[in-house]
């Protein structure tokens, strides 16, 4: 009888998951196991594999996904997508050790805990398998915020590989944000109930093959993380990112404009243009880096049909915000009022065109 779904959300790992799921069998045993991998698109063919993987072993599962990416929100399709009363969720680089599984699997059936963790930092535990120490060091941060974000001591809030009730995790799913890595803390944050959790020492081991696919923006991407949960159903959380990067933008022009106006003394006219595409270059480089993180746009022609999009979406909201102000002073409203109204138009026509033209489902 199936009793555990195992979900691997996978971008770009063909060849590490015929081995992993030889690991798990020699774990779990022949059977009351599944695999659902759910696959970002991959280049490399890792949903191909998978398929082919389950052409004869019907533990297999797959779940592509075209336009979609990022691997909290295909940990929650997963965890949704299988009728085993228990659901674990594990990279499939092979860091995490799939000999915890029964362990982790009594813990929760025999009710000792909501949710067993797979912790580096418990006793019995290491973190050897990370890149580097400045990445061991920020993973400690992130771990001190997130035990005060969800009131439950761990100590290892940030890990990746858990095992709960199927049924608490489709529960909890409408409520999850879906951003970001760390889906473990989004899972404590968001739960009404305070969770019982057991941690079970795991030594994280180094990637079997292939790179890491959590390069320098994965810090935001906690803070993004805590944002949504704060703050995201207010404003929404890409919309809030869009926003600053234009902050930023503004201050790249000023200046840009301000050398070469005042230092090189070039013409202002000349100079405004130049700042002005020095700043939606620099707006769009930070917006597919960050922004549109999910999304990003790869090699040169895609990121330069991207970029002129970018450029002509932002002229034409910089008419849009010129003439908002202009309606809005000619009505008698305050100047800056004016402004700013005129800032936010142009803010949600860019983010509206840019979504849809550049980084959506219309590029």
């Amino acid at each position: 009888m199936l009793q555990l779904a195992i979900i691997l959300p996978t971008l770009e790992e063909r060849e590490n998951i015929a081995p992993l799921v030889q690991r798990i069998e020699a774990a779990l045993g022949a059977d009351g196991w599944e695999v659902v991998v759910v696959d970002d698109d991959s280049a490399d063919g890792t949903a191909e594999e998978a398929r082919k993987l389950a052409l004869t072993d019907p533990r297999m599962r797959v779940i592509q996904r075209i336009g979609r990416r990022g691997l909290a929100s295909a940990a929650i399709e997963g965890m949704c997508a299988t009728a085993a009363p228990f659901v674990a969720v594990m990279d499939a680089d092979h860091q995490h050790d799939p000999a915890l599984l029964p362990r982790m699997l009594e813990a929760v059936q025999s009710n000792q805990a909501d949710i067993a963790v797979a912790s580096r930092f418990v006793e019995g535990g290491n973190a050897a398998g990370l890149a580097s120490e400045r990445r061991e060091k920020a993973s400690g941060w992130a771990n001190r915020i997130a035990r005060r974000i969800t009131g439950v001591e761990l100590t290892d809030p940030m890990s990746g590989y858990f095992l709960m009730q199927s049924s608490r995790a489709r529960a909890l799913a409408p409520r999850l944000s879906g951003v970001g890595f760390k889906i473990l803390l989004d899972i404590l944050a968001t739960s009404s109930e305070k969770l019982r959790v057991k941690e079970l020492p795991l030594q994280f081991a180094a990637r079997r093959s292939g790179t890491s696919k959590l390069d320098r923006a994965v810090a935001f991407e906690f803070l993004i993380g805590l944002y949504e949960r704060i703050f995201g159903r207010i404003i929404p959380t890409r919309f809030a990112l869009f926003g600053t990067v234009g902050g930023f933008g503004v201050g790249v022009h000023m200046a840009v404009l301000a050398v070469l106006f005042r230092w090189l003394d070039i013409a202002f006219l000349p100079a405004q243009a130049a700042a002005t595409f020095a700043a939606m270059t620099f707006n769009f480089w930070l917006n597919n880096w960050l922004t549109y993180r999910d999304k990003r746009l790869r090699g040169l022609g895609p990121v330069l049909r991207g970029w002129i999009g970018f450029c002509a979406t932002c002229a034409v909201g910089a008419l849009a915000n010129v003439a908002m102000a202009g309606f809005l002073a000619g009505q008698g409203v305050f100047w800056a009022l004016a402004a700013l109204g005129g800032i936010v138009i142009g803010a949600v026509w860019n983010y509206a065109l840019s979504s849809n033209f550049v980084w959506g489902r219309y590029k």
